[in-house]
């Protein structure tokens, strides 16, 4: 197998009914409702390989849901190609939904008032797993999430990390190929969410599961994702390395310096942009072609008793493709 997905064109079009304000609008919308098309997909394209952990990103309400419930076969197309495993998603064989898993941040499988033990059994009639193997998997997965002491506690009873550990336990005991992951981290404290990646690391390597992973947590896509699909307004803007995405955003350096006087202070703007200033410490922004002779300008005219280089913050990078400035 080649390509663990491929998408090819895929377009999705809502249908929805736009309602005016008050008791009489409500009234209208039902007597004769005034409906409009909602393009959520907008022709899209990619491939992704099998073993690859691809960072899905983009604003909100960009496409990335949609895009991730369409290939898990929640959604039917408007129109377009899409197969995953080599299967058609939207034929719900059970072959194919035996490898898969769809995890959402805000959604949950779990029964509130039950522990999640229950749910697990649930799974494992549900995924037919063979009884031994279905032990050794919960073993595994407890332990690597660090769980064990809390499967059979009330749901409603753990904290939000802790849900959230049992959520990707529970889509996980059928060890599925492929994983579809949509803000697996949100609302996670910062040690839950280095948990939460270690995991997703640890699994994408031991069994060579394909990873598509939704996220506006940078960590989550510095520690992860080699490579990243940018898609904003439906629409495919950027699909490279993550690197190639910061190069082709980062047009600027900072340069930090510490000053041993204030002498000429005001002429810092000619070296560059001056982001920060508070005496002796001193932030400037410069072209990245001329970091090196804005260095050289700054050790020769002003008291620099020390002085770094450094490429801007990953989060403005992803910023300004959230912005849409990509399009410009």
């Amino acid at each position: 197998m080649d390509k663990a997905i491929i998408v090819d064109r895929l377009v999705k079009n809502f249908e929805v009914v736009e309602k005016e304000p008050g008791l009489s609008g409500a009234i209208k919308s039902l007597i004769s409702p005034k409906k409009k098309t909602v393009r959520a997909l907008k022709s899209i394209s990619f491939t992704i390989q099998p073993g690859e952990l691809v960072g899905f990103i983009g604003p909100n309400g960009a496409g990335k849901t949609t895009t991730l419930k369409t290939l898990s076969g929640l959604l039917y197309p408007t129109s377009g190609f899409v197969e995953v495993l080599e299967y058609d998603p939207w034929s719900r064989n059970p072959s194919y939904l035996k490898q898969i898993a769809l995890v959402m941040g805000q959604k949950n499988q779990l029964w509130w008032d039950l522990p999640a033990i229950e749910t697990f059994e649930l799974n494992r009639a549900i995924y037919e797993i063979p009884t031994r193997t279905y032990q050794d998997n919960l073993k595994e997965l407890t332990d690597l999430l660090e769980i064990n002491k809390f499967i059979n506690t009330p749901v409603r009873k753990l904290s939000l990390g802790q849900r959230m550990r049992m959520e990707l336990t529970a889509a996980l005991l059928h060890k599925p190929k492929v994983l579809f992951l949509d803000e697996p981290t949100i609302g996670l404290d910062l040690v839950a969410q280095q948990k939460m990646r270690d995991f997703i690391y640890e699994y994408n390597n031991k069994y060579n599961a394909t990873i598509i992973l939704t996220s506006h947590n940078m960590d989550d896509l510095t520690d992860l994702a080699r490579r990243v699909i940018v898609i904003d307004e439906g629409q495919l803007l950027f699909d490279g390395a993550f690197e190639e995405l910061v190069s082709k955003f980062a047009k600027e350096k900072i340069i930090r310096a510490t000053l041993g006087s204030d002498d000429n202070i005001k002429n810092l703007e000619k070296i560059g942009r001056v982001k920060k200033l508070d005496f002796p410490e001193v932030v400037i922004a410069v072209p990245r072609e001329a970091t090196a002779v804005a260095a050289a300008e700054l050790l020769q005219n002003f008291p620099v008793e020390d002085l770094t280089i450094d490429e801007i913050p990953i989060e403005d990078v992803i910023r300004k493709v959230f912005k849409g400035e990509y399009k410009k």
